[in-house]
């Protein structure tokens, strides 16, 4: 099979499909600054009268753009929609220029020039560079400044038409082209007139040169780019035809730096085409290559470098008359007089196969391999690799490996060969020579970032990878960041994970980092539903905090993705008590009766593990809809007894959690017996007696002073009385007696007072009440036998019963009390006493 022409040739355009008339497909009339747009001047004659420009953007050429404009010349701006128009000044030998923005509708700028613009050309987004029939001027657009004045035309561009004005990339240089027709013994071959001019030296020279072209690229191993011309001449020298290409480097090289030897070669130029000349010359940055296109057709492809010729072809049968650099594709469009608009561009596939096997020259194919990223000098890379391996010329190598083209050597085998080389001490290992390569011309692959990140960590520099990182020198992926994770550096690790779009890594570095907020806006961002369990398991085994977080963030969403019961159980499942509360009580705060059964939970797990946990948690009145009953049998054996006692609804669970006063908070049982009813509350009472009286004695008359009027102070007497409980009696009456008027309450709070030997009570009552019976009060003191016999007295004085009083006092021996009461009390009883005795 036929092998593939490295330089492919399409039509992309047929201009008079758009409706364009070939009269104005010409030089004069059609301008293409840039591969973005190509503008035609159409006049009135063949418009119907209106003079238009047609602009035909080359990313939708089926849709040209009409203005009416009337113009002698436009040319459309190489970056935006902003067109330049060149307009003879009525009257005048002079042009007006004009600068619009399309987009905007604004002029940004206009100059009336004093004398004829006989050429011009955007030199740069911002500037226009203008030639006169005497000199050459730049135009900075962007400012209100007037053209300024570069430099004079040379004499030797006299009479030429002018077809070409460039300046270099760093504008320290220019160059202005010229033609015109050829002597009269042989017209068809027209001479071309190059001046060269020197910005800092500002110095001209004049060469001869059809079509010319700047360049910058590193000589060698160079750190600074040279600046090269490449110029193609076809001229009678001596009688002869000479055709060559030229490059030289424009200046002095910097100091330290190779210069560029400058080269030629020459231009075969078939016998059919003996009249033929070159009319433009592109530079292909991509590719290294030049390309010199000729009036009728022809093709010819040189290598910038070294001059060598690669290929020669006839692209057009028709004139071509305008060529335009496709820079993205490192080719270049030519435009013919019929209208095609063709697209010249290298043939990747193929392009390396044919210098090496057509023009058998293996190191400018690999040379151009290597500068063109092309394949097809896999062989030869890998054969020179390990040449200079087997030489010891590690360095070289790791080089060589480091620059193949389509990184072909770029492999984990190639990584670990360096690696096995045994380096002196001192010296630069030839694997950290391959990744400074690398670092220097682009980008590290994954694998070649996993490999340096594993050396610079290995040395602790661990700085080096994030500049690397911030300079977009490497690739990340998931293997990196947990590299570099795993030294303890989260941060760095995420941010690894976010350059490598490592979904499921980044989802878990937020949540690790309790960054909840920003996981979810993440996933939303790159349309991703994170497997929440997942994560939820990885944390628990590290950050159970972080997990409780997350589980609440995540239940928290309208419609959650998991069920709040499935995240309790991962808590559970572990028994991670605390982290199944704190999820549990954030999500349960709307206290919603559907809840009831989590809340149950909630309180379930803590009494039997945490009650102090329970306790607060009930203690905050959170949950209302929960099982109670339930609750209420765990809280008894936990022993939150009060607690229990809240939640019981029986009689007979409250007695039995009720006497274990011994752990219940006194007030707080106080303040639960006015939650029962007086039969409810005398029962308690009672069952609190019944277990032990001097345990609980105190607590009981406590509640009965507090809830007299409620439960009736007559069976909280019975209650007392029922266990002889006198001290009981006594302090209840004791606050109760001064409310009362009943005769049997104080007869009451009499006898216990006499029974717990509170004599000087029992005194005082019988000396002040006057509701007690004195009968019954007489008869019960006379049976008490009290020593001190004041309280009788009291009684048989107040309510006269001297006889009774004076015959028990005679009797039991008590004469000094006969004596002081006739003496002290009421002498004026003592005809009564002495009546008795």
């Amino acid at each position: 099979m036929a092998q593939a022409a490295p330089i492919a040739m399409k039509e992309v355009l047929l201009l008079p499909s758009l409706g364009i008339n070939q009269q104005y497909i010409s030089f004069t009339n059609l301008t293409m600054e840039s591969e973005k747009y190509i503008c035609v001047r159409e006049m009135g004659a063949a418009t119907g009268g209106t003079n238009n420009v047609v602009i035909v953007d080359m990313a939708t050429p089926m849709q040209p753009m009409r203005r009416p404009i009337t113009a002698d010349s436009a040319l459309m701006n190489p970056d935006s929609k902003i067109i330049a128009l060149k307009a003879a000044v009525p009257g005048q030998a002079a042009d007006h220029l004009q600068v619009f923005n399309l987009d905007t509708k604004a002029k940004m700028g206009s100059h009336q020039m004093p004398d004829q613009v006989v050429f011009w050309k955007w030199i740069s987004p911002t500037k226009i560079g203008i030639v006169s029939a005497t000199s050459i001027y730049h135009w900075n657009v962007d400012g209100n400044s007037a053209p300024q004045k570069q430099f004079d035309r040379a004499a030797n561009l006299n009479g030429s038409q002018v077809i070409k004005y460039m300046v270099s990339p760093d504008e320290k240089w220019c160059v202005l082209i010229g033609i015109a027709p050829g002597s009269p013994d042989r017209p068809q071959l027209v001479k071309g007139f190059m001046q060269l001019y020197s910005v800092e030296q500002k110095r001209s020279q004049a060469l001869e040169a059809h079509a010319a072209a700047f360049a910058s690229i590193k000589v060698g191993s160079n750190t600074q780019a040279s600046t090269l011309i490449s110029f193609a001449q076809k001229s009678m020298v001596n009688g002869q035809l000479v055709s060559k290409l030229h490059v030289i480097e424009l200046g002095a090289p910097a100091a330290g730096q190779t210069p560029f030897t400058k080269k030629q070669a020459e231009l075969f130029f078939p016998p059919e085409f003996a009249d033929d000349f070159p009319v433009s010359m592109q530079i292909s940055k991509k590719y290294g290559l030049v390309y010199v296109i000729t009036k009728l057709g022809l093709l010819f492809v040189y290598d910038l470098e070294t001059a060598t010729a690669v290929y020669r072809s006839r692209i057009s049968p028709d004139p071509i008359f305008l060529t335009s650099e496709a820079e993205s594709v490192g080719g270049f469009y030519a435009i013919n007089r019929r209208g095609q608009v063709l697209l010249a561009t290298v043939n990747e596939q193929s392009m390396v196969p044919f210098v090496s096997q057509s023009l058998n020259n293996l190191d400018l194919a690999l040379a151009m391999a290597k500068r063109g990223n092309l394949p097809g000098a896999e062989a030869l890379v890998g054969q020179n690799f390990e040449r200079l391996f087997a030489l010891g010329n590690y360095k070289e190598a790791a080089v060589a490996a480091a620059e193949s083209p389509m990184g072909a050597l770029r492999t984990k085998a190639t990584i670990d060969k360096l690696k096995g080389v045994q380096v002196q001490a001192g010296q630069t290992s030839p694997l950290l020579q391959y990744f400074g390569t690398l670092l220097t011309k682009g980008k590290l692959n994954p694998l070649e970032s996993l490999e340096l990140g594993r050396l610079v960590l290995s040395q602790n520099k661990k700085q080096l990878l994030e500049n690397w990182m911030n300079e977009d020198k490497l690739e990340c992926d998931e293997a990196l960041g947990d590299l570099v994770k795993a030294t303890g550096d989260s941060d760095l690790a995420l941010k690894i994970y976010l350059k490598a779009q490592a979904t499921q890594k980044v989802v878990t570095a937020f949540a690790e980092r309790g960054q909840f907020e920003e996981l979810v806006k993440y996933s939303g961002q790159v349309g991703h539903t994170p497997d929440y369990l997942y994560i939820m398991q990885s944390l628990l085994m590290s950050n159970p905090q972080a997990a409780a977080k997350l589980a609440v963030t995540i239940a928290q969403q309208p419609g959650p993705p998991v069920d709040v019961n499935t995240f309790t159980d991962l808590f559970l499942q572990r028994n991670m008590i605390r982290e199944a509360t704190s999820f549990l009580l954030e999500v349960l705060k709307p206290n919603l009766p559907e809840q009831a059964m989590l809340q149950t939970k909630v309180l379930e797990i803590n009494l039997v593990t945490y009650p102090n946990v329970a306790d607060a948690i009930l203690a905050n009145n959170m949950f209302t809809h929960y099982d109670r009953p339930r609750v209420a049998q765990l809280c008894e054996k936990a022993g939150l007894y009060m607690r229990a006692l809240q939640h019981y609804t029986d009689l007979s669970d409250i007695k039995r959690v009720i006497i274990n006063t011994h752990a219940i908070e006194p007030q707080a049982l106080v303040e639960f017996f006015g939650t029962l009813s007086p039969d409810w509350a005398l029962a308690c009472l009672k069952e609190m007696l019944s277990v032990n009286v001097p345990q609980n004695l105190q607590l009981v008359v406590q509640i009965a002073k507090e809830y007299t009027e409620q439960i009736g102070s007559k069976g909280i007497i019975e209650l007392l009385e029922s266990f002889k409980s006198y001290e009981g009696l006594y302090f209840y009456l004791g606050s109760y007696l001064a409310f009362s008027e009943d005769p049997d309450v104080h007869f009451k709070y009499i006898e216990a007072a006499t029974k717990t030997g509170q004599v000087k009570e029992v005194e005082r009552v019988t000396r002040e009440s006057n509701f007690y019976d004195p009968e019954k009060t007489k008869q019960f003191l006379m049976e008490a036998k009290l020593q001190d016999a004041r309280p009788l007295i009291n009684v048989c004085d107040r309510f006269d019963l001297i006889r009774d009083l004076a015959l028990y006092l005679y009797n039991n021996n008590m004469l000094k009390y006969i004596e002081a009461y006739v003496q002290k009390v009421n002498p004026s009883k003592a005809p009564e006493i002495v009546g008795a005795l």
